[in-house]
């Protein structure tokens, strides 16, 4: 799954990585967490446009949004299958842009959380979708989701699932709202190759939403009490 990650891009790196016509300046961010507004980038009218969404899916037949809290991710190998999903998945696709992401890896001593993210510190692009609901009185809630696949050698370290990282030359046909094919969709939700990427143990501070600094990616030092030899920094040849 994918239940955090984070984003330090500029507003001038964002529009030339996603070809924005332009974008607002975003704060860093650290430790993004489920139900907040995150930066989303869908293709309108023809031309790419970054908005803010909250992050937990709710369908448009929903009767409770709350329903969102459960839909912060969606597998590949049945997005086009589910009911809260397929709809979406054929002409609500999206971008969510990422500079990493967390996951919590199993311990003897309990569960501890990783940083993940590209060995050239590139950004990434995972793989989403969108949902737009309305309330009684009218107003519009516009939601999404990100999609996941099964674990790189890497991420199977840590964990079985991780986001759909797409590669950049992926990025238009995942936004073309004139392609619905599974067959032609499916094959960008593969594991990202393993060799480009990197992970490492980092604090717990990632643990509280409310900590969101630069502290919850930094590598946790061999010096540190809650540091043991089954928490190495996880690398692939």
């Amino acid at each position: 799954m994918c239940g955090r990650f984070t984003l330090q891009l500029s507003a001038i790196q964002l529009a030339e990585i996603f070809k924005l016509l332009g974008t607002p300046d975003l704060l860093p961010r650290f430790n993004i967490a489920p139900s907040q507004q995150i930066a989303v980038i869908r293709s309108l009218g023809g031309e790419n446009r970054l908005d803010l969404m909250k992050w937990g899916l709710v369908p448009s037949w929903a009767d409770d949004p709350a329903i969102g809290y459960r839909l912060l991710n969606a597998r590949a190998e049945t997005v086009f299958e589910k009911r809260t999903f397929r709809q979406a998945v054929r002409t609500r696709r999206c971008l969510i842009p990422a500079t990493g992401f967390y996951e919590w890896r199993q311990l003897d001593s309990g569960k501890s959380p990783y940083y993940v993210g590209m060995a050239d510190g590139s950004p990434m692009g995972f793989a989403g979708i969108w949902e737009h609901w309305k309330t009684p009185e009218g107003a519009i809630l516009e939601s999404c989701a990100i999609l996941t696949t099964s674990a790189n050698k890497l991420m199977e370290e840590i964990h079985d699932r991780m986001p759909v990282i797409l590669h950049p030359a992926e990025y238009s046909l995942w936004l073309d709202r004139e392609v619905s094919e599974p067959e032609r969709l499916l094959p960008l939700c593969k594991p990202y190759p393993p060799g480009v990427m990197t992970a490492y143990p980092v604090t717990s501070l990632v643990n509280n939403p409310r900590n969101d600094t630069p502290e919850c990616i930094l590598p946790l030092g061999p010096t540190d009490a809650t540091s043991s030899p089954e928490q190495a920094p996880l690398l692939i040849d």
